[in-house]
């Protein structure tokens, strides 16, 4: 599997943003890939050094709609969720820094 495959993109949330100061960045992964190869795909794309990766399996959330023919329930899709942090010699993650 490529680095592109592996990593889908970053998750952006209030929890997150208060990491990047620290190194901790969080991405959503391909739900195959294991701690191994999302830390060397994260070394691979970014440049960088991995100290430590944590991952989540995420459940989806089920959604109610009101149709006119009545009510429809349906579930947003599961996906696995790595917390990804960097040593500390490390140089941090460009497209975080311009966020914070």
């Amino acid at each position: 599997m490529k680095a592109q495959d592996i990593i889908i993109k970053p998750i952006l949330t209030e929890k997150a943003y208060s990491g990047i100061s620290k190194k901790v960045y969080t991405f959503k992964v391909n739900s195959s890939a294991n701690k191994t190869q999302i830390k060397h795909a994260v070394e691979e794309l970014f440049n960088v050094k991995v100290e430590s990766v944590n991952t989540v399996s995420v459940k989806g959330k089920e959604k109610t709609r009101n149709l006119k023919n009545g009510r429809t329930v349906g579930r947003t899709s599961d996906y696995t969720k790595a917390v990804v942090k960097l040593t500390g010699d490390s140089k941090p993650i460009p497209f975080f820094e311009s966020l914070s």
